[in-house]
């Protein structure tokens, strides 16, 4: 491996005062004043893009990568307005590329297929035959402009949440396998003339015929069969999923010869976005030694600050950095890159960074942490099983998704399809919540804050109570205490996670939901002949029957956020 890649956009997040940050993509409207670029957070975002890249290099990175081609790339069927912006981003990205450059991080850039100015709606269009032509200018003014751009990251399986604001929107373009091929197949002259890398991520969300390719082989081979190009590269999430725990390695790895990467998260953005310690060095390092048996990986991309929505406001090397996520940064890298045990990654870690502590300790710290989050944030018999809906491969955690706790009788009806020990599940989260007290008092000897473990604890109490609720005999006092646990935790904690209660009966018998999870839901990779015909085929059966269930199991803001349900359902 060579290339070892960080995100960098905590920079561009300076005073972003809005009360629910989406930590997807840079909030270009940040940065703006009036129609033009604000210098003061420009050069506020610089100090700390500074401040960032030093750190990232002194670990190790070599690569960083940064939003998007939209704010590049000129087009002459924009207004002139909108020229004149592109023209400023243009100088605020060279200041950032030099950065970047004195630090020995070659810059990247990532693009969404495909970006649309709002004032030209018809431009340019959505068919593959008009998008490939104005990425591939687009790409190729970048690198001519910024030769020391070492290529352009593309994701053509999700675009931007519903809450994104600013000039350029993304929407979903690429609808199946053959499409991805041709597109990649008119970008790579832009790349082979320019000698820069073509980063293709697989990650979807379901949507259309191409929305399995993070883990359908068929679809993979569909779309990069037989193109055989040393500046494209493939970057590949772990598992099947997004960034959650309990996922086998991704299969896709030891599928073709293509060159590689494989994208890490460290801001673990289901498991408390670095507000408490969610080590995850060790499953890191059993992906590493799989890994060992593919061809061509060639390094991995570290996501430090990018993914998911929440209220929590820490910036990953910057102010308000959260130690837990920086971590699992260095960890992360060190596993791959020199391929050092998480133990012997701890403790060179605490000998740079916690000089005088006992790594020991730490290291007790982090694996109590580990099975904490594994025990109590998750449901390990629900969290062990392989299940897909339609194009998607269910995560392995329901009943927390970022920052939102969901506690209702949907919930507690659908987990029981699938968890038989209930007991069990209830004396696991019991355990598992004792174990934050030592973590508590292990974080006191390093030196290190312990309020992060008020918090941890205070949110997993709740989170304990509730699977007394999902899987124990249904009490009215159950709900009294919940909500009485909700009233005191939000009173004190500005920035928490969201718990949402409902205790409002769902009318469908347990019986008559495994009926429909039998229908929905499958087991396998497969595609059974049910799902063929009804739920890929029939999305008009479908669709209601799951805004139905999703409007009974989650709350409205986070159906609201993202792409929607009817993104995932095309």
């Amino acid at each position: 491996m060579n290339l070892f890649m960080i995100d960098g956009i905590g920079a561009f997040f300076r005073e972003f005062h809005r009360r629910r940050i989406n930590w997807s993509k840079i909030p270009f409207e940040n940065i703006e004043k009036n129609g033009r670029l604000d210098s003061r957070k420009v050069d506020l975002m610089l100090e700390d893009f500074s401040v960032f890249a030093a750190k990232a290099s002194g670990m190790g990175f070599n690569a960083v990568t940064l939003d998007d081609v939209a704010h590049l790339a000129l087009r002459a069927e924009y207004p002139a307005a909108l020229q004149s912006k592109i023209r400023e981003y243009r100088e605020m990205y060279g200041r950032c590329f030099e950065v970047a450059y004195q630090e020995g991080l070659k810059p990247f850039i990532t693009t969404d297929v495909m970006y649309y100015f709002e004032g030209l709606p018809g431009f340019p269009g959505e068919h593959v035959s008009r998008v490939a032509p104005v990425l591939a200018d687009a790409c190729g003014q970048i690198f001519e402009r910024f030769p020391g751009v070492a290529g352009i990251i593309l994701r053509v399986g999700e675009c931007d949440g519903n809450d994104v604001r600013g000039d350029f929107q993304s929407r979903l373009v690429l609808r199946t396998p053959g499409q991805a091929r041709r597109l990649i197949q008119a970008l790579l002259p832009v790349f082979r003339e320019h000698d820069k890398l073509l980063i293709f991520r697989t990650w979807t969300v379901g949507a259309y015929w191409i929305g399995d390719l993070m883990w359908n082989r068929g679809t993979f081979d569909r779309a990069f069969g037989g193109i055989r190009d040393e500046h494209l590269v493939i970057s590949i999430k772990y598992g099947e999923s997004d960034f959650f725990r309990y996922l086998p390695l991704n299969k896709l790895f030891f599928r073709s010869g293509h060159r590689k990467m494989v994208e890490l998260q460290a801001r673990r953005e289901y498991e408390g976005f670095g507000k408490y310690p969610s080590f995850i060095g060790w499953d890191y390092e059993n992906y590493r030694r799989q890994l060992e048996r593919a061809q061509n990986v060639i390094g991995v991309t570290v996501w430090c600050q990018t993914g998911g929505w929440c209220s929590f406001r820490d910036r990953t090397f910057i102010e308000d950095s959260s130690i837990w996520n920086e971590i699992n940064t260095f960890v992360a890298l060190k596993v791959f890159q020199e391929a050092l045990t998480p133990e012997q990654a701890v403790a060179r870690f605490a000998a740079r960074y916690l000089p005088g502590a006992d790594w020991g300790k730490l290291l007790i710290l982090l694996r109590l942490s580990d099975e904490v989050v594994k025990d109590l944030l998750y449901i390990d018999e629900f969290a062990r099983r392989k299940i897909f809906f339609r194009r998607l491969r269910i995560p392995p955690l329901l009943s927390v998704f970022w920052d939102y706790v969901i506690v209702n009788h949907s919930m507690r009806k659908i987990l029981r399809c699938f968890v038989r020990d209930g007991d069990d599940a209830i004396h696991r989260g019991y355990t598992a919540l004792s174990k934050i007290h030592s973590m508590q008092a292990l974080a006191a000897d390093l030196g290190l804050d312990t309020e992060a473990f008020d918090f941890q604890y205070d949110t997993y109490e709740i989170l304990a109570a509730a699977r007394e609720y999902y899987f124990g005999v249904y009490r009215p006092q159950m709900a009294r205490r919940l909500k009485t646990m909700k009233r005191k935790y939000k009173a004190r904690y500005p920035q928490r996670y969201h718990v949402k209660l409902n205790f409002a009966r769902f009318g469908v018998p347990g019986s008559r939901l495994r009926l429909l999870m039998g229908l929905l839901l499958r087991y396998q990779r497969g595609y059974r002949l049910i799902d063929r015909i009804l739920m890929i085929g029939a999305v008009s059966f479908v669709s209601p029957l799951l805004r139905m269930t999703q409007r009974r199991v989650m709350p409205d803001a986070l159906r609201k956020q993202a792409m929607g349900i009817d993104a995932v359902m095309k």
